[in-house]
């Protein structure tokens, strides 16, 4: 391509830029996860016992935190819409940064469509009716907010998860009068390898919780994505993903801590209203009332924001030619139309499996994948590009995200330990993905460095 043409291809693939400050951005991070909160995460007591389960917690909380704080430093240093696939292409080539990016994709787009199911069965209970027209009714309404602007729909989202905020800290508050620790340990020993009172199943059960005790914070990650549009993102990035990480933590202890301490952990452990069935044990029914009908509202804030998510992943894996170049086409208002659009309709397509379970651990994989490589992204950005411009840098250096590295693999192993038959579906569409790039789109990338996209870029902007 000729600068000419550069300028513009660029010029039609641009976002708005400055729309989303480092609060809206810790917002988006909390918006991704907050639905974690409201269930899933429990099963894992039904594998671990309630110390079994802290256990996998603490890792699964360390890994992300240490994540997170290697993402910080990236994301103000490359701030690019692809993420961590942005920081990988940049650290091991591009090979390396479509692999991450496929991950994350993979995640991105099938985690939407799990939670879609969840939103079908929690209309259901509530309103009596489910099914594909309700599926394709959150997709519509929600890819539609999406497109009529980022500013916009960055807002409506905060209000969202703001209601399901204010539903996680309210049980909170009803319930301290109700915790009773003996509840905590109401699961008997086994006779597996390392079983206690405080871990009834062994040291098998921590590694086969390691999933669930992931959904308390999955897709955090996902803030970097909104780089290209925050105000400042050297600065609003890193302290929007930060924040969102503290808060979540927060958050994710008093779930853990309170729920099992009220309902008992054997009641809670197979519970698909954890929330719910805790308000109920302690004789709480209006409010349990309440907080059911707000823990929509804390799905609909992850499917929301992951949308978001997915759109500025496969705009920015097209706009460098990885994916179909015109998928990355912006509209009027500077929205990726074509990448809110059509990951939509094969998400959609998807939920009409009604597995949501299965697509959830496939997502798991994908994610597991995409933190060791970005992990190890930070690591040799440091090590080959000592001299790289780093507007914040991480505490602890290499030695943060070679924890991060180790604690990713490990959670690799115990989805495979969950639920081998996802793990071995999701390496079919790794295989899939690869052969698309290997066989088509690395011989026809636009960029062939982030630089050299980053400088067209700024060309472009210079000349409007």
């Amino acid at each position: 391509m000729s600068t000419h043409l550069d300028q513009e291809y660029l010029a039609k693939r641009q976002l708005k830029r400055g729309t989303a400050g480092w609060l809206l951005l810790a917002g988006l991070g909390v918006s991704y996860v907050i639905s974690g909160d409201f269930a899933g995460w429990n099963f894992g007591i039904a594998e671990a016992g309630w110390g079994g389960f802290v256990v996998a917690a603490v890792l699964m909380g360390l890994m992300y935190f240490t994540l997170v704080l290697s993402l910080a430093e990236m994301s103000a240093a490359i701030p690019a819409a692809g993420g961590g696939y942005s920081f990988a292409r940049q650290a091991m080539g591009p090979a390396g940064g479509f692999l991450t990016g496929l991950a994350v994709l993979i995640e991105y787009a099938l985690a939407p469509a799990a939670i879609v199911i969840f939103i079908g069965a929690a209309v259901e209970e509530l309103l009596g009716f489910n099914g594909p027209v309700v599926y394709a009714l959150f997709y519509i309404v929600f890819i539609g907010i999406h497109l009529a602007g980022v500013g916009e729909a960055l807002k409506v989202m905060m209000v969202i998860s703001g209601l399901a905020v204010v539903a996680i800290i309210g049980t909170a508050v009803a319930l301290v009068g109700d915790f009773d620790a003996s509840l905590l340990f109401n699961i008997a020993p086994t006779e597996a390898a390392g079983a206690s009172e405080f871990m009834p199943f062994g040291w098998y059960g921590i590694w086969a919780a390691l999933p669930f005790a992931m959904w308390l914070f999955l897709a955090v990650e996902g803030v970097p994505l909104a780089a290209e549009e925050a105000k400042d993102p050297a600065k609003d990035v890193p302290k929007g993903i930060i924040a969102a990480m503290i808060f979540l933590l927060f958050t994710a202890a008093l779930m853990v801590i309170l729920l099992a301490g009220v309902a008992g952990s054997e009641t809670l452990g197979a519970s698909a209203v954890p929330l719910v069935d805790a308000l109920n044990a302690a004789n709480k029914p209006m409010l349990a009332t309440i907080v059911n009908v707000l823990a929509l509202a804390g799905l609909i804030a992850s499917f929301f924001s992951i949308i978001y998510g997915y759109s500025r992943l496969v705009f920015a894996l097209s706009r460098t030619g990885y994916l179909p170049q015109s998928l990355s086409l912006t509209n009027e208002r500077k929205v990726p139309a074509r990448a809110l659009i059509i990951p939509g309709i094969l998400g959609f397509l998807a939920s009409l499996t009604g597995k949501g379970d299965l697509m959830l651990a496939m997502a798991v994989v994908g994610a597991t994948v995409s933190y060791a490589l970005m992990s190890l992204s930070h690591i040799l950005l440091r090590i080959n590009h000592p001299d790289m411009p780093r507007p914040y840098k991480t505490p602890g250096g290499v030695f943060t995200s070679g924890l991060s590295l180790v604690l990713s693999l490990v959670a690799l192993t115990g989805v495979y330990a969950y639920d081998a038959q996802a793990f071995m579906y999701t390496l079919v569409l790794f295989a899939v993905g690869a052969a698309y790039f290997f066989g088509y789109s690395r011989n026809h990338l636009v960029a062939k460095t982030p630089e050299e996209e980053f400088g067209m870029l700024a060309q472009v902007e210079g000349v409007q």
